[in-house]
């Protein structure tokens, strides 16, 4: 019945138009209403959302409640959620359309090739929203603030653009304070382990996910942390400055 269920759910988001979906990330190839082929990259603004608003994107967004929740609150923004899970972005892409959220849109494809479908400095503020924390030995490599990731961020990223990284796993929080402390390229703004202890730091945070309220209940603490990228750095190569990143 799962499997049903989850191929009808596949089948109803390709007739859905605020849906994007990348099969094979060898292939840059982006898929829209009823199957056709697409091109976002560098017009999502425009050519989806019919406007010059900025873009955020929810990045492991799951069922989307981040996305759909913003959008709700920010009609003058533009909202992309993003997972490689096609049956749980179905409920969020569903809900977007029940409620007229036609600011809110949904990419389905892997995060290591973000920037494959958005041109550099199209978006202005990243969302990481509870991701998989991947605390097994050795896969540090796959968790969303690895550096693999933030190049991809910071490509499609606009100078001085925000990102947020909203977790409930303390190790993945402290993990990520960790590796910031080493790499020269990100300026840590402002992290908490507990945001709930005092007033939010910023307004955005006081969305709740359906995993978010679970863990709450279990007595898990969210934390939260708030980056940018630095400015290029300036190497001498060949007696010659050229702009270079750590990143």
């Amino acid at each position: 019945m799962a499997t049903r269920n989850k191929l009808q759910k596949f089948a109803e988001i390709l007739q859905l138009p605020n849906v994007y979906e990348n099969f094979d990330p060898r292939n840059p190839e982006l898929i829209g209403k009823g199957g056709l082929p697409v091109e976002r990259k560098g017009q999502w603004a425009q050519a989806h959302f019919g406007n010059n608003n900025p873009i955020t994107l929810e990045l492991a967004c799951g069922r989307g409640e981040y996305t759909v929740d913003l959008a709700r609150q920010y009609a003058n923004r533009n909202f992309i959620g993003v997972d490689i899970k096609g049956a749980r972005i179905w409920k969020g892409a569903n809900i977007a359309m029940e409620e007229g959220l036609s600011n809110a849109a949904f990419l389905r494809t892997r995060i290591e090739i973000i920037a494959t479908f958005f041109a550099p400095g199209e978006i202005d503020e990243i969302w990481i929203t509870f991701p998989d924390p991947f605390l097994k030995k050795g896969k540090e490599n796959r968790r969303l603030t690895a550096a693999r990731y933030l190049k991809q961020y910071r490509r499609i990223l606009k100078p001085g653009g925000l990102v947020h990284l909203k977790t409930d796993s303390r190790e993945l929080y402290n993990w990520t304070q960790e590796s910031f402390a080493k790499q020269p390229a990100v300026e840590v703004l402002y992290h908490d382990h507990d945001i709930y202890s005092k007033p939010l730091a910023v307004p955005e945070l006081s969305t709740e996910t359906y995993y978010e309220k679970l863990h709450k209940g279990l007595g898990k603490t969210i934390t939260y942390t708030q980056f940018q990228f630095g400015p290029p750095e300036v190497k001498i190569i060949g007696g010659k400055g050229v702009p270079g990143f750590d990143l």
